[in-house]
């Protein structure tokens, strides 16, 4: 059973930690600290941000740093900003978190026009992954973890004419297409990066079924409903630890995929997801996928 005391010391190592204000994040950004690591927390809103820095510390017994710096994934142009920001600060990344998502809003854009859930959990990323690379190039033992989930397996692929709200609006379709997206980023950037012998690795985690604020749009009536349909909901330390297995055990390999070992994969510790589907597989959507990103971000990867 893998938790967060098998993490390595980190000391020296900077990480980025993307929506770690709460939930999921916020435990992940907490672990990473304890072990030594330097974690900029990147979050749209710098209260709540440095709220959660106040607490690690009152609920760490070490002394590390942490950072807060504002990141909004929905403004391409913020995420120019923040990346800016960094470069200005640092001179190396060891590991990036993309960890912030939005699940299951009432329909509305991005400030680029993206239907919200595509553009902030998957164009988002990939626009910061592509400003950041230079830095993570830098780093002997870089890794990118990319959060998805089981859920990426519940459409067949990426309606490319329906990524603006030009169609009907399906919450739940539009969420698993984004984290379809986000699989398909993770293993299209391994391929890429195994090209070019990269020691940089690309790997993407899923943390069940846990309870976070990520579920904020569901009423509250239905969310309990589909939560009784579980045996056991996990808190977010436990739903974090396949996101901080990826991100620092040492067996680790690109283009892997993590979960939790439990049934189904809904509740666990870390070990490598079953989940798959044709369209996670489809190397040709992947490329599609990259290229559409490429072009509406105006973000090529400096390989």
């Amino acid at each position: 059973m893998w938790t967060k005391d098998n993490i390595p010391d980190l000391s020296g190592q900077v990480a980025v930690v993307t929506g770690a204000n709460s939930g999921i994040g916020y435990e992940t950004a907490k672990a990473l600290y304890e072990k030594g690591t330097e974690v900029v927390i990147a979050a749209r809103n710098l209260e709540k941000a440095n709220n959660a820095i106040r607490k690690i510390k009152l609920e760490s017994k070490v002394e590390g740093r942490l950072r807060v710096c504002r990141l909004d994934l929905a403004s391409l142009s913020q995420i120019s900003e923040f990346s800016k920001i960094f470069f200005n600060e640092y001179d190396h990344l060891d590991i990036l978190i993309n960890n912030a998502g939005v699940m299951c809003p009432p329909a509305s854009k991005t400030l680029d026009g993206f239907e919200l859930q595509f553009g902030v959990n998957y164009l988002g990323h990939y626009a910061l992954t592509g400003h950041l690379l230079p830095l993570l190039r830098n780093s002997d033992q870089a890794r990118i973890v990319t959060l998805s989930s089981g859920a990426a397996t519940l459409v067949d692929g990426i309606d490319f004419g329906n990524l603006r709200l030009e169609k009907n609006y399906d919450q739940w379709r539009e969420y698993a297409t984004s984290k379809l997206a986000n699989i398909l980023f993770t293993y299209e950037l391994d391929r890429k990066l195994k090209n070019i012998n990269s020691p940089i690795i690309s790997i993407a985690s899923h943390p069940g079924v846990t309870r976070t604020d990520l579920q904020r749009y569901i009423p509250r009536e239905e969310l309990e409903n589909m939560l009784t349909e579980f045996d056991h909901v996990m808190e977010p330390w436990q739903g974090a630890l396949s996101t901080l297995f990826a991100a620092t055990d040492k067996n680790v390999r690109g283009g892997q995929f993590f979960g939790p070992d439990g049934e189904n994969e809904y509740t666990g510790f870390p070990t490598l997801s079953m989940h798959s589907s044709a369209a996670m597989e489809n190397t040709y959507l992947a490329e599609e996928l990259w290229g559409y990103a490429e072009k509406v971000t105006n973000v090529k990867f400096n390989f």
